[in-house]
């Protein structure tokens, strides 16, 4: 009947999973909610054991916290550890709220230190110490005690002890030796590193030096001395361009007096990369604090109303200045400027978001560089052919519907000047606020566009009265 389906469903699942295609499913999922109402451990246990941990994750992620922690409890910590450091951070907490201390301790025990302290920073402080407390691994929570003093956006709070490192003054053969014991806690060797007897940090080791050696050699006649590494106190911003400007899948951390301290692995690198477009993505749209679509409706009022109420006193200043300019109204051969201010508005706010978002992906990678004036000269340029070629369209407009040629004239001169200021305006303003350390993505959203609409609207029917004298 209905359990014989349910394993049927989660047999076909896995044969999925055996032919690497596996997904999850609303049928699958609703499998694993009735295993887990009808208590059968077994059928559970069976199924999900050779599930990857970040199928496990995205699974959790779509049950509810009672059917997640439910999953948690049954599962080998070997799993779940995983699995809880790949889910929603939200989540996450929410599970742990259902978990004991000591169950806790259990799942922070799998994980490598950088991920063990992220979990236990969740808890209270309170409940941190519990569960250190139930940890048997002495050095795994001196590690984890450690890590928990750096900032968490430095590359101290980022790095993980796991590492595999070498003196200097040993041989190849007690080299391997050395290495096979340290490997052991150390889930990926990205690198070996060198250090002297101080832990400080001279270089790195190919292995194919290390295998070609002579047994006798002394590392540190075979150790290359050129490497890249961060200190402890380096923004997590500054450590992801390293690693994406030299290919690195791995970065040893250093403190002040250069001694080796840590790691940084290009799957925690990813992770910043990706919060870091998020946010920049958030306060291209207006949204000041880091939010999400199932946050409190406070949190969410609290991010978006500061933009809002900037982009009411644009509009206000704008209405301020059509009011210097309504006696253009008063005018039939005149009138017809008034109907072209949100087109005016639009140019003004597309040119400057588009300058801007050209900057902002410059400055975030490292790639805005040289002079100036040269910048300026070339977004000159390219405003003028833009202008040019969108003034010709306002021109032929006018000749069909009639229009007075020197009006169309007047508008279309308007609106590549206009182009120009707003595309100088969305490529000095990120430069500037990059400079004074505020982020420069603030530039691509609701700032830049009001900026733009009021000096859009203001050069428009400034140059316009000029011209055609009203």
């Amino acid at each position: 009947g209905q359990r014989s389906s349910l394993v049927m469903t989660l047999s076909n699942s896995q044969k999925e999973l055996a032919m690497g295609t596996f997904q999850v499913d609303t049928l699958f999922l609703e499998a694993i909610k009735s295993l887990i109402e009808q208590g059968d451990n077994t059928a559970l246990n069976r199924k999900l054991k050779s599930i990857h941990y970040a199928d496990i994750a995205e699974i959790i992620e779509y049950l509810s916290i009672d059917e997640a922690t439910y999953i948690i409890k049954l599962l080998k910590s070997e799993t779940t550890a995983d699995a809880l450091a790949e889910v929603d951070p939200d989540t996450r907490e929410r599970i742990l709220e259902n978990l004991s201390a000591k169950e806790i301790a259990k799942e922070v025990s799998e994980l490598d230190s950088d991920d063990a302290a992220d979990m236990i920073l969740e808890l209270s402080e309170a409940r941190q110490e519990k569960v250190m407390s139930q940890i048997e691994d002495d050095e795994h929570v001196k590690d984890i005690r450690e890590l928990l003093k750096y900032d968490e956006n430095t590359a101290g709070g980022l790095m993980a002890k796991e590492l595999v490192k070498i003196e200097e003054d040993l041989s190849v053969l007690k080299c391997l030796n050395e290495m096979r014991a340290q490997a052991e806690n150390v889930t990926r060797v990205h690198s070996i590193y060198v250090v002297d007897q101080k832990n400080r940090l001279k270089g790195r080791l190919s292995l194919k030096d290390l295998i070609t050696a002579n047994s006798k050699d002394k590392v540190k006649d075979i150790y290359i001395p050129n490497v890249d590494f961060v200190t402890v106190d380096q923004n997590n911003e500054e450590v992801a361009k390293i690693m994406s400007k030299y290919d690195l899948e791995a970065i040893p951390v250093v403190n002040n007096k250069k001694e080796l301290v840590g790691r940084i692995t290009i799957d925690d690198i990813v992770d910043v990369i990706k919060e870091e477009a998020e946010k920049d993505y958030q306060l291209a749209a207006g949204i000041s604090n880091d939010v999400e679509a199932d946050d409190t409706i406070y949190e969410l009022v609290k991010a978006r109303l500061p933009w809002l109420f900037l982009g009411l006193l644009g509009g206000l200043g704008s209405v301020f200045i059509l009011q210097d300019f309504e006696s253009v109204m008063e005018q039939p051969r005149l009138r017809n400027l008034f109907f072209y201010t949100p087109l005016i508005a639009a140019m003004a706010g597309n040119v400057g978001v588009q300058s801007s978002a050209i900057i902002v992906q410059g400055l975030a990678n490292d790639t805005v560089k040289g002079s100036p004036f040269k910048r300026l000269l070339k977004e000159i340029g390219l405003s003028l052919i833009n202008g040019f070629a969108l003034a010709l369209v306002i021109i032929i407009f006018g000749i069909i519907i009639n229009q007075e040629l020197l009006v169309s004239l007047t508008i279309a001169g308007s609106m590549m000047l206009v182009i120009v200021v707003a595309a100088l305006i969305g490529t000095f303003i990120p430069i500037l606020l990059d400079k004074k350390g505020i982020d420069p993505a603030i530039a691509t959203g609701p700032f830049i566009t009001t900026a733009n609409d009021i000096f859009g609207i203001f050069l428009f029917f400034y140059i316009a009265k000029l011209v055609l004298a009203f």
